[in-house]
C-alpha cells in the first residue's frame, strides 16, 4: 500500500503514517511530495492508495489549505492520530556542538525552539524546506558544521546521529494527523474500535442567528462540538464555510445531527467519520 505525505522520508508525517497503519499493514510504501496539493493529486489519481497529512498543531494551530483541499476534492478522513512533536539537533556522525556553525530545518520546527538556539548565538539559524529534508542534506553534502533539527525517524533514515535530543520549547506540543481516502475506496482493513468522532464542513446563509441555529441542531442530537473552524469563500467576499468537529458515543446521534443540519444549511459535507485519536508518546 503506498502512502502519501508532504515532506521527506523521516519527517513527522511519516512517523504520523506508521503510528497509524504500522501495526495494520505489513507492506507500507510511503511516496514523499513537495506540496500539499501534489499529495492529494497522487490519492485523486490513484498513484497512492492514501494521504496522511497533518490538520493541526496545538501550538501553531490549523492548516488552512488542508481544509480547503477537504473540501474540494471527493475524498474523506479515515483515521487520525496525535504525535507528540519531538525536535532533535541532528549531525554526520562524530561531530561535536562545538564544530557546529549552521542550523538549518523547517520555519516551524525553528520556532519551535528558540529556548536552545537563543542558547547558541554561535548558530547561523537559516529556514529550510523540511525538518527531515534538513537532515537528508546534511548527510548527502557530508556537511560537518550543519546540523539538522528534524525528529528521530529523520536521524534513522539518512544515518545521521542525534547530538542533543528534544530541543523543543513545550513539551505539550502535539500534531493532529488525517489519513485521507478517495471515497469510493473501501475501508482500509484493521482492528478499529467504533466511530466516536466525525468532521464537518457547511455554510449558512448571512443571516443573523443562523451559526447559533446550526451549531443548535449538533447540539439538540447529542453531538459535542469539539472544534470550529471558518475559512473564507474564494470568489465571495465575507462569506464563509465553517469547519466543526464533533464527538458522539452512538452512531445515530451523528446521522441524526447530519440530517438535522442539512434542512439548516445551504451546504453541507461530512468529510468523515472515524475513532478520535489517542496520543500517541513514543
Amino acid at each position: 500500500m503506498k502512502i502519501a505525505i508532504q515532506g521527506e522520508l523521516g519527517s513527522n508525517s511519516h512517523m504520523a503514517t506508521l503510528a497509524m497503519l504500522g501495526n495494520d499493514i505489513s507492506d507500507l510504501g510511503i511516496v514523499p511530495c513537495n506540496v500539499s496539493a501534489e499529495v492529494m493529486a497522487r490519492v485523486i489519481s490513484g498513484e497512492a492508495d492514501a494521504a496522511v497529512l497533518p490538520i493541526e498543531n496545538s501550538l501553531h494551530g490549523s492548516v488552512a489549505e488542508h481544509y480547503d483541499l477537504l473540501l474540494e476534492l471527493d475524498v474523506r478522513i479515515e483515521r487520525e492520530s496525535l504525535l507528540r512533536i519531538r525536535h532533535n539537533l541532528i549531525t554526520a556522525p562524530g561531530v561535536k556542538l562545538t564544530e557546529i556553525r549552521r542550523v538549518i530545518s523547517h520555519p516551524v520546527a525553528l520556532s519551535q525552539c528558540r529556548k536552545f538556539l537563543a542558547l547558541h548565538p554561535e548558530f547561523e539559524v537559516m529556514p529550510f524546506y523540511d525538518t527531515a529534508g534538513s537532515v537528508k542534506h546534511v548527510m548527502e553534502q557530508g556537511l560537518r558544521d550543519v546540523a539538522g533539527i528534524a525528529p528521530e525517524l529523520a536521524a534513522t533514515q539518512y544515518g545521521g546521529e542525534i547530538l542533543v535530543s528534544s530541543i523543543e520549547d513545550h513539551t505539550q506540543n502535539f500534531t493532529r494527523f488525517h489519513l485521507i481516502r478517495r471515497r469510493e475506496d473501501p475501508w482500509l482493513a484493521g482492528p478499529l474500535q467504533p466511530e466516536d468522532k466525525m468532521s464537518l464542513a457547511f455554510a449558512i446563509d448571512h443571516r443573523p442567528g443562523t451559526l447559533v441555529a446550526a451549531l443548535e441542531r449538533l447540539a439538540g442530537a447529542g453531538v459535542n462540538l469539539t472544534k470550529i473552524e471558518s475559512r473564507p469563500v474564494p470568489g465571495s467576499p465575507w462569506e464563509y464555510v465553517f469547519y466543526v468537529d464533533g464527538r458522539f458515543d452512538r452512531p445515530e446521534k451523528a446521522e441524526v445531527a447530519v440530517a438535522a443540519m442539512t434542512e439548516h444549511c445551504r451546504m453541507i459535507k461530512v468529510l468523515g467519520r472515524y475513532r478520535a485519536a489517542a496520543v500517541t508518546t513514543e
